[in-house]
């Protein structure tokens, strides 16, 4: 049962309401009862609690006193309407809304979305959206106030408190309020702690104490209430219930926050539960029992689903499927969490006896999560989200690599039975294996193991596409900074880590990191289940479905020895934080793929160039299958700034930027390849303001860094193909944003892939090593 406070003020015996006196007017008459004269009060503009000084707690407390004391809900959210406020809620909220604008004055909008903000105990926040993707992340201390009088309906001013309410009215009057953070931020706070949270009660107990506050059982005047996310979705316990109807505010409490190489080990050895669109979650343990998931009519009964909102405090996913067990019943799975909080997560498994009945079940639960009918999703792909709702993830049919690849202690095994020549083999076993694979999705926070964000179908990477050049071209239309900027950089990255699900979201500013989004499904596709025994040599089996032949390069070669001449010339150490990496060559490959023209048709187009690329490991099985296709999208950053291209450069020093990956990651991969730029080569010394001439043309781009190879040192492979190797040298262009010279092409028929170059990054004096290695 509920039971709602109700006040009844407006109804008060009038003989009473003249006993009504304000403490200044009580202070007043004792001074004249005592034969003296009331003492002069000070000057309002003392910077003391008025003319937009700093209050003092007693007068603040004396106006909500009063408020809660003298008016009505009714009359409350009468004020708030007059005054453009939400008059929502239960009546704490009202009454707390309430007494903040009548002293420090009516809240202005949102300066980002224009929605309305709302003080949460410790800070104001908004309310607002940005569209159905996404809520306002907007959190301030000082938020912009309405610079007028205050409103007051008029049964307000006919109230005792009229005289108290009126001395705040004047916004030149009003005092300031002071939010700054305090040496222990939890100062005067009184804080109450449900159900099961991260760590224990009594640790939590301790935090709160060290930084100023106190923690209580019960919730009645409690400064917020804290509950895990899965308490807060089911409703929890009578003490939630009360807290909520008191409009105390309810905090989510986050899942632990780590530290970064604990999270990567954490991530690393985390077991993938769902691998593909076939695949029965691994949290039922029905596939032990051969349980498959249920299909009818070329429809597969199995759905994932991601939500962000950073607004809302919301990284959620959910799992839904049918899994049919031999020679027993249809099972139906449900699981809604937040991520990283799987052991507070919404889980249930259920037996149904009649197929249709569970269909139904699982069409009203998609319908429930989503806000979308099922079958012009599963079918047409159609699908309209709504706020905060969940957003389908559109897996594809096959094995994620994180699941199919290569374990750690099957590499060496299947490397011993592979018939490819053994430096192919020990390349193959690189490509094949999860770990890569593992660290790229980890460097990006895709890596959350119940969603395979490693197999996705072209339709749901097409829409992230949509997505990305949707927002590239509002940014061309906005100010770097400011309001608006905010808001389209907020929106987009919720409506991205929706997406794609990931287990840090942020208001990202970096856009290079998420336009490599088709190397993981390339990569899944390719390689498959290989989690099985190795003894009938897979890697041999996914070698010939690259389409490309690779051999080692002898180390005594003219071509060899030109590689490394090259590299050697056109180097400087990767820097990261204090430390300098130099690289050493370990193998060098040679390369022929039937996804690109071959060297000798190349050689018959004009002003070829033999150029650097640098790549991850985890992007090779696409180059190498596909060839190089062009950016998605035009960018002004390194790689990016020439459009819908292929971007090359001739310094060995920017290509390795892209190879290396972490410190306890040394590996990476550069890739040699031929460029014809065309009859003509077009230079640009800044970014040019539209690129899309550059790419309807098809023409040649030379982008000027601040350095470049000394032309003097310039030679001619194979007859007339140039390689700009030189010592790096100052060019005459230093305001260029790109630090070395790139190439950008934009018909992949231009392109061929030629050397692959394995190398090692190691902590060095600003030396490259190329001493061969036996």
């Amino acid at each position: 049962m509920k039971v709602h406070e109700t006040r009844s003020h407006s109804h008060s015996n009038p003989d009473e309401e003249k006993k009504v006196m304000t403490r200044k007017q009580k202070d007043e008459n004792k001074a004249h009862e005592g034969g003296h004269p009331p003492k002069k009060p000070k000057a309002e503009d003392d910077h003391n609690g008025h003319a937009n000084g700093k209050p003092s707690p007693a007068e603040f407390e004396e106006l909500c006193s009063a408020v809660k004391e003298h008016l009505s809900t009714e009359q409350m959210r009468e004020i708030l309407e007059v005054n453009d406020q939400d008059s929502s809620g239960p009546d704490a909220a009202v009454l707390r809304r309430c007494q903040d604008l009548l002293f420090y004055g009516p809240l202005d909008k949102c300066r980002i979305c224009n929605g309305k903000l709302e003080f949460n105990g410790i800070r104001y926040s908004c309310t607002g959206t940005y569209s159905e993707w996404a809520s306002c992340t907007l959190n301030t201390r000082d938020p912009p106030r309405k610079q007028e009088p205050t409103k007051l309906p008029e049964n307000v001013e006919k109230s005792p408190v009229s005289d108290l309410l009126k001395k705040y009215q004047d916004p030149s009057r009003r005092p300031k309020r002071d939010l700054s953070t305090p040496d222990k931020p939890f100062t005067g706070m009184l804080i109450s702690l449900m159900g099961r949270l991260t760590r224990s009660h009594q640790y939590w107990r301790q935090e709160v104490d060290k930084h100023g506050g106190k923690v209580t059982n019960h919730v009645i005047g409690v400064t917020c209430l804290i509950v895990s996310p899965a308490e807060r979705e089911r409703g929890g316990t009578n003490k939630l219930a009360e807290a909520m109807e008191r409009g105390i505010p309810v905090v989510r409490v986050p899942w632990d926050k780590m530290d970064p190489s604990e999270e990567a080990i954490e991530s690393l050895s985390a077991e993938l539960k769902l691998y593909g669109k076939r695949a029965v979650y691994k949290d039922t343990k029905l596939q032990e029992k051969g349980g498959k998931i249920f299909e009818r009519d070329d429809i597969l009964y199995n759905c994932a689903f991601s939500r962000c909102d950073l607004g809302q405090k919301l990284n959620d996913y959910c799992i839904l499927q049918l899994i049919m067990v031999p020679e027993d019943s249809l099972n139906l799975y449900y699981k809604k969490g937040r991520v990283g909080d799987d052991p507070n997560a919404e889980e249930r498994l259920e037996e149904w006896k009649d197929v249709d009945d569970a269909v139904k079940e699982f069409v009203r639960i998609f319908e429930e999560v989503t806000g979308n009918e099922f079958e012009p999703w599963e079918r047409e792909k159609k699908i309209q989200k709504k706020p905060l709702k969940f957003y389908p993830i559109d897996m594809d049919d096959g094995v994620e690599v994180r699941h199919g690849g290569l374990g750690l202690c099957q590499l060496g095994v299947s490397a011993t039975h592979c018939k490819l020549q053994p430096e192919v083999a020990n390349f193959m076993k690189v490509l094949c294996s999860q770990e890569i694979y593992k660290y790229a999705l980890m460097e990006m926070g895709l890596d959350a193991p119940d969603l395979p964000m490693g197999m996705l179908t072209d339709v749901h990477l097409k829409r992230c596409e949509d997505v990305l050049q949707e927002f590239v071209e509002k940014l061309k239309s906005v100010k770097e900074s400011g309001p608006e900027s905010e808001a389209i950089w907020s929106d987009f990255s919720q409506r991205w880590f929706t997406l794609l699900h990931s287990t840090r979201p942020f208001i990202s500013r970096n856009l290079q990191i998420m336009l490599q989004l088709h190397w993981r499904t390339a990569a899944s596709h390719l390689i498959g289940d290989m989690s099985g025994a190795t003894i009938d040599d897979p890697l041999s089996d996914r070698y010939s479905k690259l389409g490309c032949s690779i051999s080692p390069l002898d180390k005594e070669s003219d071509d060899y020895k030109m590689i490394l001449k090259y590299l050697d010339k056109t180097y400087e150490p990767v820097k990261v934080g204090d430390t300098e990496y130099g690289v050493c060559v370990e193998n060098i490959f040679v390369v022929e793929s039937n996804a690109c023209p071959s060297l000798d048709e190349i050689k018959k187009l004009p002003n070829k160039f033999l150029l650097l690329c640098g790549t991850r490991s985890s992007n090779l099985m696409r180059h190498l299958h596909k060839g190089f296709l062009p950016s998605i999208c035009s960018l002004p950053v390194p790689g990016y700034m020439g459009g819908k291209a292929i971007v090359f450069s001739d310094a060995a020093a920017e290509a390795a930027k892209y190879g290396y990956t972490a410190v306890d990651r040394p590996e990476g991969f550069l890739v040699l390849a031929v460029a014809s730029l065309g009859e003509d080569i077009i230079e640009l010394k800044s970014t040019p303001e539209d690129t899309k001439s550059l790419e309807d043309k098809k023409v040649g781009v030379k982008s000027i860094g601040k350095k470049k190879t000394d032309e003097s040192e310039h030679f001619v492979w194979q007859d007339d193909i140039k390689v700009p190797c030189g010592r790096l040298v100052p060019s005459d262009n230093k305001d260029s944003i790109l630090e070395y010279n790139e190439y950008a092409v934009y018909d992949p028929k231009q392109t061929c892939i030629r050397f692959l170059v394995g190398v090692k990054y190691d902590e060095k004096n600003a030396v490259m090593d190329t001493e061969e290695r036996p």
